[in-house]
C-alpha cells in the first residue's frame, strides 16, 4: 500500500482524472466560495485506497494504479479550480463569523453511475483564507481515526461520508503539547455535499437573502430533484430535512456513536453525518459519555445528540425564513420527535433480530432491553454481538436458554430486569416458525458486527503504525469493519 513519489501521469491515462466532473457548485460564482492553491508535500506515501467506493463511479479498481491516486490526491493534477467553502457556524452555542474551509478544498465534484453528485473534499491540504492562524494539516493519527469511523459507519447502516484516499505527506506537525513533531496526511473525503447548515447561516449574516434562494434553489436541483416540480417546494425541501436529519440521529443512537462535535458547521444540508475528529463508540449504554475531552459541560454527549441536531434545524430556520413560511418550518420541526422514535424504534428492534415487529410486546421488550443495558453497564456491542452468537431455535422451548453461553450476561436470578427481558425475547419468538426464525438469527448477524471500533481498538492499531510502521493491523481492522466479521 504504501508507496513514494512517482513521475507524473498523463491526464489522459489516469482514470481518477478521466471522471464524469461537473461544475455545479463552481456555477453559482464566487460568493460561495475562494479559489486556493494545495499545498504540495515533501513525500507522498498512499497508506489508504477504499477500491469499494470505485465502481460506484464506474471505475474498476484493477485499471486504478496506486500512482493515480498519489497524481490526483496528492499532487492535486488536473483540476482547476478548487474551492476553499465559505460557512459560518454556531460552534457550542456561539455564532462563530470566522470559519470557513479552513484546511480543505472541494477538489471536485462527480456524477457517479446512480445519477448522484458526489463531492471530492480533501482534508489537510494546506492553509486557505480561513486558516485562522492554523497550519491547515490533518494529523495521521486524525486521517487514520476518519478512516475507520466512516466505514465503521457505512456496515453501521448509517448515512456517511467515505474516505476515498489518504495519503502520509512527510510533514512533520506540532500539535499540544506533544514533545516531537507527528506525523501529517492529506484525505479524500466523498459525500453526497460539503454544503453546510452554517453556508446558509453565513450568507443570512451578510443579510444577502438573494444568495440564500439561488443557494437554496441549487440544493433542491442537485440534491432533492423530486421536489423541482412542486409549488412549495421550499417548504417540503425543509420537511424532508427535518425527516433526515431525524433519522441520522437515531443511526447514530442505536450504533452507540458519539459524534462530539454537533456544531451547525458540521452538519449537512442532504442531511449525511460527516467530519469526524474526536468521535468515540460508546462501551457501555452512558446517556453522559462525552466523546471530546473539551466538552466539559457535556453539550454533545451521546444523549443529547437528538436533542441538539434539532436545535441545529431550528437555527437553520432564521436563514430560511426569508423564503420559506415560517407556519411551514414549525409545522416540519414539529414532527422531529415521531421521525426520530420511529426510527430509532425499527433500529433497536432490528438489532435485536426483527424486522418491523408489530407485536404488543415490541415496546415493552425495548424498554426491558435499555434498561438492562443501562443498569447492568455491560459492554454495549458486546451484548448484541453476543445475542447474535448465541441465538438458538432452542430459545422458544426454555428462557433461561436465552443467550446461554455468553459470558457477559447475569446469573440467572440475579437481575430481575434480565430474567423479565429473556422471558419476553422466549415469548415474542414462540410467534415464529422455523423458517422465520432462520431469517431472525440472519438479522442478527447482519446488524450486530463481531468487532466494535471502541478507542482500545482504534489505539491498538495506531500503535501498530507509530511504533514499527506496520500498517497490516490497520487494513485488517477496515476489513473487519467493512464485512462486520
Amino acid at each position: 500500500m504504501a508507496l513514494d513519489e512517482t513521475p507524473n501521469h498523463t491526464h489522459a491515462t489516469n482514470p481518477l482524472l478521466t471522471l464524469n466532473y461537473e461544475s455545479a457548485l463552481e456555477s453559482l460564482g464566487d460568493d460561495y466560495y475562494d479559489q486556493v492553491v494545495a499545498e504540495e508535500f515533501p513525500q507522498l506515501m498512499l497508506r489508504w485506497r477504499n477500491d469499494a467506493l470505485l465502481p460506484r463511479l464506474g471505475v474498476d479498481p484493477q485499471v486504478v494504479k496506486d500512482e493515480d491516486f498519489i497524481n490526483a490526491f496528492g499532487k492535486f493534477e488536473g483540476r482547476e479550480p478548487l474551492l476553499a467553502l465559505r460557512y459560518h457556524g454556531y460552534q457550542f452555542g456561539q455564532y462563530n463569523s470566522q470559519l470557513g474551509d479552513g484546511r480543505g478544498f472541494l477538489y471536485g465534484q462527480v456524477r457517479g453511475i446512480d445519477g448522484e453528485l458526489y463531492d471530492f473534499g480533501t482534508k489537510g491540504s494546506g492553509r486557505t483564507p480561513y486558516s485562522r492562524g492554523g497550519d491547515g494539516m490533518l494529523t495521521l493519527k486524525g486521517g487514520v481515526r476518519e478512516v475507520l469511523a466512516a466505514e465503521a459507519l457505512h456496515r453501521l447502516g448509517v448515512r456517511t461520508s467515505r474516505c476515498l484516499s489518504m495519503i502520509e505527506t512527510g510533514l512533520g506537525l506540532w500539535r499540544g503539547d506533544e514533545p516531537s513533531p507527528t506525523r501529517s496526511s492529506v484525505m479524500i473525503r466523498m459525500s453526497k455535499s460539503h454544503i453546510r447548515f452554517g453556508t446558509f447561516e453565513r450568507l443570512n449574516y451578510f443579510k444577502r437573502p438573494d444568495l440564500t434562494q439561488k443557494l437554496l434553489d441549487h440544493v433542491i436541483e442537485q440534491y432533492y430533484p423530486h421536489l423541482q416540480a412542486e409549488n412549495d417546494k421550499y417548504a417540503l425541501f425543509y420537511a424532508e430535512l427535518v425527516q433526515r436529519v431525524a433519522e441520522l440521529v437515531a443511526q447514530w443512537m442505536a450504533a452507540g456513536f458519539c459524534h462530539a462535535v454537533l456544531n451547525t458547521d458540521n452538519m449537512s444540508i442532504t442531511g449525511e453525518s460527516f467530519d469526524y475528529g474526536p468521535y468515540a463508540f460508546i462501551p457501555t449504554y452512558d446517556l453522559q459519555f462525552t466523546a471530546a475531552y473539551f466538552d466539559y459541560y457535556k453539550r454533545y454527549c451521546y444523549s443529547q445528540q437528538p436533542g441538539i441536531c434539532k436545535l441545529n434545524l431550528e437555527l437553520l430556520q432564521e436563514p430560511l425564513k426569508a423564503i420559506i413560511d415560517q407556519g411551514d418550518l414549525d409545522i416540519a420541526l414539529s414532527k422531529f420527535a415521531e421521525y426520530y422514535q420511529a426510527e430509532y424504534r425499527a433500529l433497536m428492534l432490528r438489532k435485536l433480530g426483527f424486522e418491523n415487529l408489530q407485536l404488543k410486546e415490541a415496546d415493552e421488550f425495548l424498554r426491558l432491553t435499555i434498561t438492562f443495558l443501562r443498569d447492568s453497564q455491560v459492554g454495549y456491542h458486546q451484548f448484541f454481538a453476543d445475542i447474535a452468537a448465541t441465538f438458538s431455535i432452542k430459545w422458544r422451548d426454555d428462557p433461561a436458554l436465552v443467550m446461554d453461553g455468553s459470558e457477559i450476561i447475569p446469573p440467572l436470578g440475579t437481575s430481575a430486569t434480565f430474567d423479565n427481558w429473556c422471558f419476553l425475547y422466549h415469548k415474542i419468538l414462540n410467534h415464529f416458525d422455523l423458517e422465520q426464525m432462520d431469517k431472525i438469527g440472519k438479522t442478527l448477524t447482519a446488524s450486530n458486527p463481531k468487532t466494535a471500533l471502541l478507542r482500545p481498538v482504534i489505539e491498538s492499531v495506531w500503535e501498530r503504525i507509530t511504533e514499527e510502521d506496520n500498517w497490516q493491523p490497520f487494513y485488517d481492522l477496515v476489513e473487519t469493519l467493512q464485512t462486520g466479521k
